[in-house]
């Protein structure tokens, strides 16, 4: 149902770790299973009903609020959240606490050192550990090798599981995954929550699941469909995830999504369509059908050295270093969104997360850049005179630029910032025994639209100019700003001859002898 040729579905990393997590704050998994996996079937639903009205509404926008600052500080602090929940079974440890905080989880870890560690569990988890972030880092050393990083998981769950059969771990103390039913998942359409207590709380871990799962989706399918060069529907991406997720909370499955790794194999073997998924849906099937049973002496500890060999991959140091070089604001959101996660919670830091860049949006909406303009020596051409200190102002005349279209938002503010340059060139120009400012030309190109606050501010610049005997000019508005001005009679009010095509001209007729002579 997607647009995309490329991305392979199924269960990832952060968006598991981050349902099992926000499921066990809710539902202890062991004392009530049962309830827990309903409460898992209704947030999957929720999640895919998310998506898909996202889709249909053509509401993929909303995605973007979470910026990119945003998604590598939350990826960043859910990876190391994910590795410090794995620390039970890399460690061994019984009893563990169910908060995701670092603080609660340190006091669990270093609680427990002297009587719960299991070190045979340990030395499984290590060397494993070791061997998968080999195995990635030959990969990345060299292309070719690609299949060695993905392979590794499994080589390691067979070697491991051979190795605690043959010698009777568990009987050690290290903790195996035991029995696995073999066979093809019941039905669950009964078992989802549509009443009571829980249907909210699926509701409600859902939304943030399946945001999460939309964003890794869009975003890996964004990256191979720019390496291929084909365009990404991203709303049609949304309708199909979601739909791909309904059903799979009526058939005993949790929220799956786009996997990066899967996808860059998928990539890396040469597939050409989504064909390339049903391929693995009937492996996925064989598996289930007689593989299973070999599972149940694989120890947890190989599973906790997986997932925290593939969230190590998550903290992007340079793309965090990158960030604070280019965008100070961009980095308090990156960071607010890190120890969000890292100190409270995933919903907490995926909210700051999401405040920080609306914060940003707001701020820059609302507080929109507005330049001085002088005139590039021969030439007609008008630009910022802190970019070019070699251009010149025009004698009489103050030419300012607005860089955002004018709306309520920052009417008032566009007004008074124009009064302050003016105010501050006519002290400058008084102390300096120069002429008076006699023209204001608003140069108008990047203003792509105006409502009714934005031309009432106008009229009050007018108005506060004829005051202090300055005639104000417009140059290049576009059309849609030009056809507001004159539906709502405000060229009338200043004169059509005082709006012009270019900065250029403005100035030819406010000052002839300056246009002529520089």
């Amino acid at each position: 149902m997607g647009s995309s040729r490329d991305i392979a579905i199924g269960p990832v990393a952060v968006v598991s770790l981050l349902l099992g997590t926000l499921l066990q704050n809710e539902i202890d998994p062991i004392k009530n299973a049962v309830e827990y996996r309903r409460l898992a079937f209704t947030a999957t639903f929720f999640a895919g009903i998310t998506q898909a009205i996202l889709g249909i509404l053509r509401l993929g926008f909303l995605i973007d609020f979470l910026s990119h600052a945003a998604v590598v500080g939350f990826m960043g602090g859910a990876a190391i959240t994910i590795a410090l929940q794995q620390l039970k079974g890399f460690l061994g440890i019984n009893k563990f606490t169910k908060k995701t905080d670092i603080i609660s989880v340190m006091k669990s870890v270093w609680g427990s050192a002297h009587h719960g560690w299991n070190w045979q569990t340990i030395v499984i988890g290590t060397t494993f550990l070791a061997f998968l972030l080999f195995a990635k880092y030959i990969g990345k050393k060299n292309k070719k090798l690609f299949w060695i990083p993905a392979i590794a998981p499994l080589v390691s769950v067979i070697l491991s599981t051979f190795f605690v059969y043959i010698t009777h771990a568990e009987k050690r103390g290290v903790q195996i995954v035991k029995h696995i039913e073999k066979g093809i998942n019941p039905s669950s359409v009964n078992q989802i929550y549509f009443t009571g207590d829980y249907l909210l709380k699926g509701f409600r871990i859902g939304i943030v699941a399946g945001m999460i799962a939309l964003t890794e989706a869009v975003a890996i399918g964004r990256t191979f469909a720019s390496m291929k060069d084909y365009q990404l529907d991203g709303n049609k991406e949304m309708v199909a995830l979601g739909a791909m997720n309904v059903v799979g909370s009526m058939t005993s499955c949790y929220v799956a999504t786009g996997s990066f790794s899967r996808s860059a194999v998928n990539y890396m073997a040469g597939c050409q369509t989504a064909v390339s998924n049903i391929i693995m849906s009937f492996v996925v099937f064989l598996t289930l059908m007689f593989i299973t049973p070999l599972f149940e002496y694989t120890p947890n500890a190989i599973l906790s050295s997986i997932i925290i060999s593939a969230v190590i991959g998550l903290i992007d140091c340079d793309a965090a270093i990158l960030i604070w070089k280019t965008d100070k604001f961009d980095f308090v959101a990156c960071m607010g969104a890190f120890f969000g996660v890292v100190f409270a919670s995933v919903e907490i830091g995926l909210l700051i997360a999401v405040s920080i860049s609306f914060a940003k949006l707001l701020l820059q909406v609302t507080r929109p850049r507005t330049a001085i303009l002088g005139k590039i020596p021969r030439t007609n051409v008008y630009r910022n005179i802190l970019q070019y200190p070699e251009a010149t102002k025009v004698p009489g005349v103050l030419i300012v630029r607005v860089d955002s279209a004018i709306y309520f938002s920052n009417s008032n503010y566009i007004r008074e910032r124009i009064i302050r340059w003016l105010t501050d060139e006519e002290e400058q120009l008084k102390r300096a025994g120069l002429p008076e400012i006699q023209f204001l030309i608003v140069e108008m190109s990047p203003v792509t639209d105006i409502d009714t606050s934005g031309i009432h501010a106008l009229e009050e610049l007018y108005r506060s100019l004829q005051k202090r005997s300055v005639e104000l000019v417009l140059a290049n508005p576009g059309p849609v700003v030009m056809d507001k001005l004159h539906a709502s009679g405000f060229t009338s009010l200043i004169g059509e001859e005082k709006i012009f095509l270019t900065v250029a001209e403005a100035v030819l007729t406010c000052s002839p002898k300056f246009a002529e002579d520089v």
